[in-house]
């Protein structure tokens, strides 16, 4: 029988306690979600900074849409590319101090297209252990070699280093790692990149909006990166994603990016409005700070024998282990109105499962003195 695999491989996901649902949620406002008629305090949302449904933001969305329509109707290099679009790439040059930018769907076909079309048989990849999906699926699909460093060992990646033997060596890392919640050191990896004649790419997707006065992710610690990736979908509130970087390789991308030349281009409307989120962004420190003062106060008053992995950042994973215990952890907070999802094995290494608790800018002291105190009892 054809594709006997689908059910069985289902089947072992289901006995390892790793089986995935969709969960439809009915209403979201603020921190709150609805599910099943029932109100949830939503811990599991990329919203950090709290700018989804902004006011703002979405008159900007409609103004776009009078304007220039809700679709593009066409890929970028067709007819698809707006004075919209235009606007956006100038304002992240701007932002970032970058050269050029170019607009994608999401932040994995920007990841992986950027990846595939520099994969040729002379580039060799040197990706940190805990990269995204995305990248690693990105660096795999070309003609590359590729090769992982410890995560956040910067001795191991230069030894590695010491030993490349192809031309083209592109160091690649999260500014935020997306599971951990820890960051990656700009100016070391950067300065590893400039010693060993090598670039440096940066995935900013939970950077971006978050690290910098003004929001600009990693490159406001070290703005000589060579390649910035980020989406829109997390911090900014809108969906999309962006790479920046030379006058080269904006050139090369459009021409060689099958990602890019090859899929219709963002709304034009969800241009308009991203460019107002990050005017926001830019402006209203305070979300930043609101974000550190809640991080600090989640910290101090969990249980010390729970192991929360340390970040700086507003992601704060709670590593339980094992599959199934994780999964009642969550269902018992899911019965207390928190809503923190599961997150498993291969998303994490085996071993990992845990919660990953995510505040925002719009939680209030409340929430998070609920949140610790549910914690703290549901998991002793």
């Amino acid at each position: 029988m054809a594709f006997e695999f689908i059910a069985e491989q289902l089947a072992q996901q289901k006995l390892a306690h790793r089986l995935r649902h969709r969960q439809c949620i009915a209403e979201q406002h603020g921190v709150k979600l609805v599910y099943q008629n029932k109100e949830y305090v939503n811990f599991s949302s990329n919203d950090y900074l709290g700018l989804n449904q902004h006011p703002d933001i979405n008159n900007a969305f409609q103004e776009g849409i009078k304007k220039f329509g809700a679709s593009s109707c066409s890929s970028s290099l067709v007819t698809g590319f707006s004075y919209a679009h235009q606007v956006l790439e100038e304002t992240i040059c701007e932002w970032l101090n970058k050269p050029r930018c170019l607009l994608f769907n999401s932040g994995f076909s920007a990841n992986h297209g950027v990846l595939h079309a520099l994969a040729t048989d002379q580039t060799q990849f040197w990706l940190d252990k805990l990269s995204h999906a995305s990248l690693i699926d990105g660096a795999l699909s070309g003609k590359a070699k590729v090769k992982r460093f410890l995560h956040n060992d910067y001795d191991h990646l230069e030894q590695l280093l010491s030993k490349k033997t192809l031309a083209n060596n592109l160091i690649v890392s999260e500014g935020i790692f997306s599971m951990d919640g820890d960051q990656a050191d700009a100016n070391a990896l950067q300065n590893l990149a400039q010693k060993h004649d090598a670039w440096l790419y940066l995935d900013d997707a939970h950077s971006l909006g978050l690290i910098g006065e003004n929001g600009q992710g990693s490159t406001s610690i070290n703005n000589h990166i060579d390649i910035v990736m980020a989406t829109f979908g997390k911090a900014v509130a809108t969906s999309g994603a962006f790479i920046a970087c030379n006058e080269d390789l904006h050139d090369y991308l459009i021409n060689f990016a099958r990602h890019y030349i090859y899929s219709t281009a963002m709304s034009p409307a969800n241009a308009w409005a991203t460019k107002k989120s990050i005017e926001i962004i830019q402006k209203e420190q305070w979300r930043r700070d609101k974000i550190v003062e809640l991080s600090a106060l989640f910290s101090s008053l969990l249980h010390q024998e729970i192991a929360l992995i340390p970040t700086s950042s507003s992601i704060h994973a709670l590593v339980i282990g094992d599959e199934k215990k994780t999964l009642e952890i969550t269902q018992n907070l899911k019965e207390k109105g928190i809503w923190l999802t599961a997150i498993r094995p291969p998303t994490v290494p085996n071993g990992t499962s845990r919660l990953r608790v995510t505040i925002c800018a719009n939680h209030k002291s409340s929430d998070i003195k609920e949140l610790a105190e549910n914690i703290n009892k549901v998991i002793h």
